[in-house]
């Protein structure tokens, strides 16, 4: 059992930034660098809300996406990724995907991208900088707790739209 939630802020920035997340009753994303539950009717969700956007992810998030879709043999689904790492070595064989290694530098590649709206999808310390600079959040509650040891960040400041 799962329910989508759509919240917004009071920041405004342009473009949009919206954070697409999933977590349990308790906050929790993740375990071990992994979704500790699968469910299908949300992952097309997110593939059908970032294809052809540009999407925001750190290091551990994308390296975890990219070995599903070169299991899969299918192209990853959005325009343009941008990974935040601090690895200053990190590459990518997709001409797509690109490196930052600050936030200011995430802000300038997107800026220049000329999206209307980007998409952040993980993991928790990119959450984490990127909550307080986001206008939307499209959350999927899961329900039950998972002993997860990765979180999302407080967001008591967004509103509840739906």
């Amino acid at each position: 059992m799962f329910l989508y939630c759509e919240l917004s802020s009071k920041v405004m920035t342009s473009p949009t930034i919206s954070i697409i997340a999933a977590m349990d009753e308790k906050g929790g994303i993740g375990k071990e660098n992994k979704i500790p539950w699968h469910i299908r009717k949300d992952l097309v969700r997110l593939r059908d809300m970032t294809k052809d956007h540009v999407v925001v992810l750190g290091r551990n998030s994308y390296e975890s996406m990219a070995g599903y879709y070169d299991k899969s043999g299918r192209p990853m689904p959005a325009k343009e990724y941008i990974v935040l790492t601090s690895n200053k070595d990190f590459t990518s064989s997709r001409n797509n995907t690109f490196a930052a290694t600050s936030i200011q530098e995430v802000f300038y590649k997107v800026e220049k991208s000329g999206e209307k709206e980007i998409f952040v999808i993980g993991g928790e310390t990119i959450f984490k900088q990127m909550i307080s600079h986001t206008n939307k959040l499209y959350l999927t509650i899961v329900k039950g707790v998972f002993n997860c040891d990765t979180f999302f960040p407080d967001y008591s400041d967004f509103k509840k739209e739906i």
